[in-house]
């Protein structure tokens, strides 16, 4: 009897190793597909269940020129997933009671213009409901002006009016996550970079992340590339990300962003109450998916239940990080090519299947 359970047990191991060793290889095909089909040059994704990596591929070249491979090691932009940093950097400040999240936020900022519209609060950044506007014009969105501050970039805005009364209208800004990101400067006392460095990235020893310095010469990291309305794939010029750091300022890689999310489904940078109401939807957006504190809600999943994320299409980046909490599963898909943020999203949710397989 006890060797028919053995016999069992091998046969039983060697079945989930098929299995798994399938959708390995389907996951490998959904990466392929996209560069066999010229849509992007290079990419790579990954998922962890219960903490732990299960599988990460990359496809593709970081480099045309070079041919250098695109891996899950490449470091590339995250574009708008550095929103979700930044609110939960806020939320620790929150959670030790250094900021009320519904003063207005001259409270914290005295120099930041009274708006007659009515007081702007650290909730309605979170929340897009700020009423302050996004880039203007190609040439704010494409930005070749350098910044030595955040200061310096809110100056862009500050004085511009708001196109809707604080807390009742949705309005995706980045530029409402720079102001976020002075108000850590200034109740913290460090620089905004350095906040993040030493209470997040740190603590998760997410040591391929960081935000991105224009002069600054990265080993491995990505070329940027654009596919236009036609198919049609060049390089991309690098344009400078000072100008919105805390709302899209950082590269990372595979790794590391599994390592963040998995930090989201365990409470171990803010506690669940906190990750509750960072997951609460404030009503305001009225088309498409709902959004909480620097995250969107993807509603429940049939078979997988509740879904949050976020994603970034900047140039030379198309990104999607992806949180399954009733499963504990982290996704994040990295492209170093913009335009192709459809492609990458039909990835992310194909994974949530392959993902499944790997559950206890």
């Amino acid at each position: 009897m006890k060797n028919l359970l053995g016999i069992f047990i091998f046969l039983y191991s060697l079945s989930a190793f098929g299995q798994q060793d399938n959708l390995q290889k389907k996951a490998v095909s959904l990466l392929n597909s996209v560069v066999e089909e010229n849509i992007s040059v290079g990419i790579a994704a990954g998922f962890s269940v219960a903490g732990e990596v299960k599988w990460q591929g990359g496809e593709g070249y970081s480099d045309i020129g070079s041919k250098t491979v695109f891996t899950p090691l490449t470091l590339n932009r995250i574009a708008s997933i550095a929103k979700p940093l930044t609110a939960v950097a806020i939320l620790q400040l929150y959670e030790s009671k250094k900021i009320d999240l519904d003063i207005a936020i001259q409270t914290y900022l005295p120099d930041f213009p009274v708006k007659p519209e009515g007081d702007i609060t650290i909730r309605q950044l979170l929340g897009h409901s700020s009423g302050l506007d996004d880039y203007k014009s190609k040439k704010e969105q494409e930005n070749k002006i350098h910044y030595a501050s955040l200061a310096d970039v809110i100056s862009i805005f500050q004085d511009r009016d708001l196109i809707a009364i604080p807390g009742k209208e949705f309005h995706y800004t980045t530029y409402g996550y720079v102001v976020l990101g002075r108000i850590i400067e200034e109740v913290s006392g460090m620089k905004y970079d350095q906040y993040i460095q030493r209470y997040i990235l740190d603590p998760l020893e997410m040591k391929n992340t960081g935000v991105e310095y224009i002069d600054t010469l990265y080993l491995n990291k990505a070329s940027l590339y654009h596919r236009n309305t036609k198919g049609k794939i060049s390089a991309a010029d690098l344009h400078d990300l000072s100008n919105r750091v805390p709302g899209g300022g950082f590269y990372s890689n595979v790794g590391d962003m599994l390592k963040f999310g998995d930090a989201i489904l365990q409470n171990t940078l803010i506690n669940a109450t906190t990750r509750d109401l960072m997951f609460t939807n404030a009503g305001l957006k009225k088309e498409g998916n709902g959004y909480g504190m620097g995250w969107y809600l993807y509603g429940e999943n049939p078979n997988y239940g509740p879904v949050y994320g976020h994603n970034g299409a900047q140039t030379g980046a198309s990104t999607f990080l992806m949180l399954l909490p009733d499963q504990q599963t982290s996704i994040i898909v990295l492209s170093n090519t913009s335009g192709t943020m459809q492609q990458v999203s039909n990835i992310i949710i194909a994974l949530f299947d392959v993902a499944a397989g790997y559950r206890p």
